[in-house]
């Protein structure tokens, strides 16, 4: 599930590139992990009566990977965007739902889950990849299997804090009831020591702003290992909603999701002249300034105009402000800032397409963006940037590699890992080169 930004440790960028080789996940996979009896202790005198406990009765499984809880859904093929800030580092967090599975010996039972893919991104940066289990049981409960973390600094992985694995370090948690009430307690992490989260049902009708207008959700609040207290809506259709932990000063919000906020009629005219124009300026460094200047009026008169209707407040401020940020880059006349507002916008203006494309498609397009970032970084001789970039480059592709079949995916795989080679080696000029092959191929994809 979703988790907020953790505080890394520092670590050498050396160092840390040489245990960089393993993030994201690699497709479908059966794995049995042995299990053992683990009785976990209370993590503190203040827990609540084992009465308020709805999660105590030992779940069956008939159809674990069909998971239609209204408040925790899991469709293969669905994706969504949640955006927010801890203090003043800017969050997003993509989170995908896998056609993967994965089978988890537990309690004598083989348990197939079903998979997500979990990103998290600090001020454009990848912070976090994760892979997370799930499965509903018979009576409509979500138990939560396990995650496999990776948490990155300076665009390498750091550590793995926050792995386990349901069978192998302990029982799986319920991570959403079949029904749940106000009063009711339950816990979807629950191996005290390694992981911890206790969650108390607060309300049930707690009032939200949603992609297509007002809604309401269940409102939890969850206590972690640590004791810090984080507040949760989940909302019908969409599951995790709102996050907030006060003391940390973080809040992230849903944005929009699909299928749930998908779109069946023809894409916006403005829509497609936002992606256009923004796409044409990224990689355009040589274009005159009267030239860039015209597409940015351009652009800022479609969003004038698209804006007028009904769009998703965090993706009407995020586009707003890329436009602004553009502006103002263009105004300067840097071009690396130029370019870096270009690539955001264009950011900014595929999450506004995501409701009416199909998620592969958009993927590709981001693909091609986290590529040109990379040229970006690589140009300015940002090493932990592009070590950054590639780790995202190889997580998205994770993440659709299956829509892609033969010889093209074949060599889309081959290249990141070229390009990790050359990450690895320090190499920014052949990482620069791998890359521009890289563009052409993913051009070939759209």
């Amino acid at each position: 599930m979703p988790h907020p930004a953790k505080a890394l440790l520092g670590v050498g960028l050396a160092a840390a590139l040489m245990a960089s080789a393993c993030s994201g996940s690699s497709g479908t996979t059966t794995a049995q992990d042995t299990a053992r009896s683990v009785t976990p202790t209370s993590p503190s005198s203040s827990d609540p009566p084992a009465s308020r406990r709805v999660d105590l009765t030992e779940p069956t499984f008939s159809d674990p990977t069909t998971i239609t809880n209204p408040l925790f859904p899991k469709v293969v093929g669905s994706q969504v965007i949640q955006l927010g800030a801890e203090g003043e580092e800017q969050l997003r967090f993509e989170v995908t739902t896998l056609p993967d599975t994965k089978t988890i010996e537990w309690n004598g039972q083989q348990i197939e889950t079903r998979v997500d893919h979990f990103m998290a991104y600090g001020d454009g940066r990848i912070l976090e990849v994760a892979v997370d289990f799930y499965a509903q049981a018979d009576d409509g409960a979500v138990w939560y299997f396990g995650e496999d973390v990776y948490n990155y600094k300076q665009g390498v992985v750091h550590d793995n804090e926050g792995t386990w694995l349901a069978g192998k370090d302990g029982p799986p948690g319920m991570i959403m009831p079949g029904d749940p009430s106000v009063g009711d307690v339950y816990r979807p992490e629950n191996i005290p020591g390694l992981v911890f989260e206790e969650v108390t049902v607060q309300a049930q009708d707690e009032p939200l702003v949603g992609p297509q207008g007002p809604i309401s959700g269940l409102l939890i609040q969850e206590r972690l290992m640590d004791g810090t207290l984080e507040d949760k809506v989940f909302a019908p259709g969409y599951g995790e909603f709102r996050a907030q932990v006060k003391t940390l000063d973080e809040l992230y919000n849903l944005a929009v999701a699909v299928p749930r906020d998908s779109q069946q009629a023809r894409m916006p005219r403005e829509l497609s002249v936002l992606w256009r124009n923004a796409s044409d300026l990224v990689g355009r460094e040589g274009s005159s300034p009267r030239q860039v200047s015209s597409t940015l009026d351009t652009m800022t008169r479609s969003w004038a105009s698209y804006r007028s209707g009904d769009v998703p407040p965090l993706l009407e401020t995020q586009m707003s402000d890329a436009l602004q940020a553009l502006d103002a880059a263009v105004g300067r006349a840097r071009p690396a800032g130029a370019q870096q507002a270009a690539i955001d916008a264009a950011q900014a203006a595929l999450d506004l397409q995501l409701p009416y494309r199909t998620l592969s498609d958009v993927d590709v397009e981001r693909l091609a963006l986290w590529a040109h970032q990379l040229d970006l970084d690589a140009a300015t001789g940002y090493l932990a940037g592009v070590a950054g970039d590639t780790a995202t480059l190889q997580a998205i592709w994770d993440r659709i590699d299956h829509t892609v079949a033969g010889a093209k995916a074949k060599a889309v795989t081959t290249q990141l890992g070229e390009l990790q080679a050359r990450v690895d080696a320090a190499d920014l000029a052949g990482a620069a080169d791998v890359t521009a092959a890289l563009q052409n191929n993913l051009a070939a994809l759209g």
